[in-house]
């Protein structure tokens, strides 16, 4: 674990931002598309320390960008080259343009100045997307990445973040996969090499300590 002055440096709230990667209702919602992945989000309190990292992001200063996952209805312009995308069109809920499925789920709120970026394609949170442009216009200098999956969408937000220039922050216990005991294997033996891993509480007590 990092020491808490250089995490605290890292943090400067004036060149972090704190990105939420696919916390949406029909992904980690009680009507979830992928209910494995959502009781684990829920059941071991990732989606509340979510919420918490939020929620002293906005009383610190620190920008909050909502990455959602969505397909318009009729399915243009959707990957179709990975057995992923093809299970995905076959699921009861899909992640549609307008629909409750892509709102983000509560506990975790947004406020007015928090950005919600919709990709239609691909795996990553920030390829392809407006992300990296707009960490580019706040001056983002750390990224501090949370969400669901730590099998996809997560470690691919991290090398996106990484090969772009930012310095990337995972509170470990700020995202979750499936099945339970392949996140802490991948954040040790994976994310571990390219982020510096802490803990919600870390984030926090840096984050408070701005604030006061």
């Amino acid at each position: 674990m990092p020491s808490s002055e250089h995490l605290s440096e890292l943090l400067d709230p004036v060149g972090t931002v704190l990105l939420t990667v696919e916390c949406q209702q029909g992904v980690v919602g009680p009507d979830s598309a992928l209910p494995e992945l959502a009781r684990e989000a829920r059941s071991t309190g990732v989606l509340d320390r979510i919420a918490r990292l939020v929620g002293a992001a906005h009383a610190s200063g620190v920008q909050v960008i909502h990455a959602v996952a969505e397909r318009r209805p009729d399915g243009r312009g959707a990957n179709r080259n990975a057995r992923l995308f093809r299970a995905a069109e076959r699921l009861p809920v899909r992640q549609t343009t307008g629909t409750t499925a892509v709102r983000i789920a509560p506990p975790v709120e947004v406020a007015e100045e928090d950005f919600v970026v919709r990709r239609l394609h691909g795996l990553s949170p920030i390829s392809g997307t407006d992300v990296d442009a707009l960490l580019r216009n706040l001056g983002c200098r750390t990224l501090v990445v949370t969400g669901v999956s730590a099998n996809i969408a997560v470690p691919n937000a991290v090398f996106d973040a990484v090969n772009r220039g930012y310095t990337v922050v995972v509170p470990a216990d700020a995202i979750a996969g499936v099945p339970s005991e392949y996140t802490p294997a991948m954040v040790r033996n994976t994310l571990a090499l390219v982020a510096t891993v802490t803990t919600t509480d870390e984030v926090l007590a840096c984050l408070g300590r701005r604030r006061g």
